[in-house]
């Protein structure tokens, strides 16, 4: 496959992924289901725009492993707030 035609069929899986974001948003689930189809479309297309667009691949090792990890955590990141979303406000409000 040439390289242009693979980075339009990666732009066109990015588009399919975004509109299913869409319609996934405006479906009827709700908290940690939600979060985690959102935390799983977040790291699949992060790793195609780092895979396909950043070219991390030709990058420094260290680079790689910083940037990997950042969207690695992000998803993470995601469902934990889903599950403790109250409590991680409790955490951090300055007030009483």
């Amino acid at each position: 496959m040439t390289p242009d035609k693979r980075l339009t069929r990666t732009w066109l899986v990015l588009l399919a992924l975004t509109l299913g974001g869409g319609f996934l948003g405006e479906s009827h689930y709700g908290g940690i289901v939600l979060a985690v189809a959102a935390a799983l479309l977040v790291a699949v297309k992060s790793r195609l725009v780092i895979v396909h667009f950043l070219e991390l691949n030709q990058a420094h090792p260290r680079i790689r492993r910083v940037v990997g990890a950042y969207f690695a955590a992000m998803p993470a990141l995601m469902v934990l707030t889903a599950l403790a979303g109250p409590q991680i406000v409790r955490w951090t409000s300055l007030g009483g």
